[in-house]
C-alpha cells in the first residue's frame, strides 16, 4: 500500500493542502474545527510526516550528535537521556558517540567526523586543548559541555567552583576540619577537577583554615574502584579523615566502600559528600549527600544554543553577525541534595 501524502490527507478531510500543511506545522490561524477533521484525516490514512523529505529540502540532515567521555557513567547517561528528550521536541536525531577521553576522537567530533551527517555536535571534552577550539573556524556548530575552555564555541556547565565551595562549607558547618579531597587536582590546567578544587580551597580560605596539598587524592579515573583506592591508600597511610569531599558521585560510592572495609562510621566518623546526583547515591547505605546539577536544564540550553547555531549557520548573511561572533558561556542552577551521608538520621527520607 503506498504511503498517505498530504494531498490524501487533504482529499479525506476536505481542505486544501496548504491548510494541511498549516496544521502540521501548528499555524495559529486554524480553526479548531478544521484542525479536527485535518487530525482524523490524518489518523484514519497513518498519515506519517516525511522528516527526510523535510530536511533535505531545508540543507540539513535533522541529526545532531551527543559526545561524551563514558557512556557507563552513570551521570553522562542520565545527561543523555535528558538530550534525548529535548531534541526530539524539536523533531531532532541523537546520535550518541563515547570519545574515551580520546584528544584525537574529541577533535573529531569538533570537525563533525569528517562527514556533513551531522548538523551539530554537543561535545562533553576532557582532553581538547583551548588550541584546538582556536583551530576549529567551519562547520558543524558546536556547543560544550563541562568546564569552559576560554572560546571558541557555545558553553554550558554549573558554576563548578561555586558549588564545590557550597559542599565544602557543608562540611565545615558540620564541625569537620580534617576534610580530604578525593579526585583533586590543583595543577594549574583547566577543567572540572581543577574549578571544584578551587571551590574546596576558597572554602577552607573562607574559614581561615590552612589548605595543604596533601588533602587532595589524586585519582587515575572517576570511576568507584578509583575512588575506593584513593581511600583504601590513605587510610593505610595512618591519616583519619573526619570528611570526604568527592569530585563525583562514582568516587563517593568507592569511598563508602572502603570506609564501610575500615570500619569507619558514615557519617559519626567520615562525613561524604559527592558531585552529579546519579541514581545510585540514593539508594546507597548509607544514602549519599551530593552537589545535584540540574542536569534536564543542561540539555535544554545546550540543545536550543545548537539549534540557534545550526539555523544561523543556514541564513545567508550569518557570517559576520553579531550573534555569530559570540560565543555563550551559560550557567545553569545546582543545588545541595543532603542525605544520610552527612546528614545521619536527619537525612533521611521519611520515617521507619
Amino acid at each position: 500500500m503506498a504511503r498517505p501524502r498530504i494531498k490524501d490527507v487533504a482529499r479525506h478531510a476536505g481542505v486544501s493542502e496548504k491548510t494541511v500543511s498549516n496544521v502540521l506545522n501548528d499555524y495559529v490561524h486554524v480553526s479548531d474545527r478544521t484542525r479536527r477533521a485535518v487530525q482524523e484525516a490524518i489518523d484514519h490514512l497513518g498519515y506519517r510526516i516525511n522528516l527526510a523529505g523535510r530536511h533535505l529540502r531545508s540543507g540539513r540532515t535533522g541529526i545532531i550528535a551527543l559526545v561524551v567521555p563514558e557512556l557507563d557513567v552513570p551521570y553522562f547517561a542520565e545527561l543523555a537521556q535528558y538530550v534525548v528528550r529535548e531534541a526530539e521536541k524539536r523533531s531532532l536525531t541523537v546520535l550518541i558517540h563515547q570519545s574515551g577521553a580520546d584528544r584525537e576522537r574529541e577533535k573529531a567530533a569538533l570537525a563533525g567526523f569528517g562527514s556533513d551527517f551531522v548538523d551539530g555536535v554537543i561535545l562533553s571534552p576532557l582532553a581538547l586543548a583551548p588550541d584546538d577550539l582556536r583551530a576549529h573556524t567551519g562547520p558543524p556548530p558546536t556547543v560544550l559541555l563541562g568546564e569552559l575552555l576560554n572560546e571558541g564555541a557555545d558553553h554550558v556547565a554549573i558554576d563548578n567552583e561555586r558549588a564545590a565551595r557550597e559542599a565544602t562549607e557543608h562540611l565545615l558547618a558540620l564541625g569537620r576540619r580534617r576534610i580530604l579531597t578525593v579526585g583533586g587536582r590543583d595543577d594549574g590546567c583547566v577543567g572540572t577537577a581543577q574549578a571544584r578544587t578551587r571551590g574546596f580551597r576558597l572554602a577552607l580560605s573562607g574559614a581561615g583554615l590552612p589548605y595543604d596539598p596533601a588533602s587532595l587524592l589524586p585519582v587515575e579515573a572517576f570511576h568507584m574502584s578509583d575512588g575506593a583506592e584513593a581511600v583504601r591508600r590513605v587510610l593505610a597511610a595512618g591519616v583519619r579523615p573526619d570528611a570526604l569531599l568527592c569530585l563525583n558521585d562514582q568516587l563517593a560510592l568507592g569511598a563508602l566502600r572502603a570506609l564501610h572495609g575500615y570500619g569507619a562510621r558514615v557519617p559519626e566518623d567520615v562525613a561524604v559528600i559527592g558531585f552529579d546526583d546519579v541514581e545510585g547515591g540514593r539508594f546507597s547505605v548509607p544514602s549519599l549527600s551530593t552537589v545535584a546539577p540540574d542536569k534536564e536544564a543542561v540539555a535544554r540550553v545546550a540543545v536550543d544554543l545548537l539549534l540557534r547555531r545550526i539555523e544561523e549557520a543556514a541564513r545567508p548573511d550569518a557570517a559576520g553577525s553579531p550573534a555569530a561572533e559570540c560565543p555563550q558561556d551559560r550557567v545553569v542552577a545546582h543545588r545541595l541534595v543532603l542525605r544520610e551521608s552527612t546528614e545521619g538520621a536527619a537525612g533521611r527520607d521519611g520515617v521507619w
